[in-house]
């Protein structure tokens, strides 16, 4: 007798990443009664570090499903396409702040970092600047990902995943209470759990691979 498989559609990659980028809008909205009208950069650049979050999250979400609820479907176009607007929400949620601390006569950063925010929070806004190295590393990956060290550049971009979100956590208007601090925290979840399950499994590869091979 053969057992069903389960599968989700081709779509479903699509929707994680719409649903994850509407709560993270709506979130933000919500937080100056959606007054459109009245909004400035300060206001503005906070809901694309939101959104480059969140579609990574997607990213690691769908990466995991793809060996079994996924198994099959072609995600080149998918991660391409929302990879494209993550590249451009990380760039520009530092670079609109950047430019409007500059305009306003406080330099450039890290100065105009440490104006910012209060003194004890300044190494938070350092911290999501090297993450976003890390991330814009990863874009080399069309040069470099058949090279045996290009594993410690996803390692490093796991690191700065989790950076990010504890970046939020602290600094984050959105994520200081009501119920999109509570999406974000099973974000971190779910975070943690797929890294730890990738982990698990690159060491069982590494020193059990005839095991792993036979089951």
């Amino acid at each position: 007798m053969k057992l069903l498989t389960l599968r989700f559609p081709s779509y479903s990659p699509w929707l994680l990443s719409g649903a994850t980028s509407v709560l993270a809008v709506v979130a933000w909205g919500q937080t100056f009664g959606w007054n459109l009208s009245s909004i400035n950069a300060y206001q503005f650049f906070p809901v694309l570090g939101l959104l480059g979050f969140s579609i990574m999250w997607s990213h690691y979400v769908t990466g995991a499903l793809q060996t079994n609820l996924l198994k099959g479907t072609d995600l080149k176009k998918y991660f391409s396409y929302t990879g494209y607007i993550v590249l451009a929400a990380i760039v520009l949620h530092p670079g609109i702040l950047i430019y409007q601390r500059f305009r306003d006569g406080y330099g450039l950063p890290p100065h105009s970092y440490e104006s910012y925010v209060a003194p004890a929070m300044a190494w938070i806004t350092l911290l999501g600047s090297a993450s976003l190295l890390a991330f814009l590393a990863y874009e080399l990956h069309r040069w470099f990902e058949d090279k045996s060290w290009w594993k410690y550049v996803l390692a490093v971009g796991d690191i700065a995943m989790l950076a990010i979100f504890y970046h939020g956590l602290r600094l984050g208007s959105q994520l200081q209470g009501g119920w999109y601090h509570y999406v974000w925290f099973f974000y971190g979840t779910v975070l943690v759990a797929i890294l730890v399950r990738k982990y698990i499994l690159a060491l069982q590869h590494r020193f059990f691979p005839r095991v792993i091979a036979q089951s």
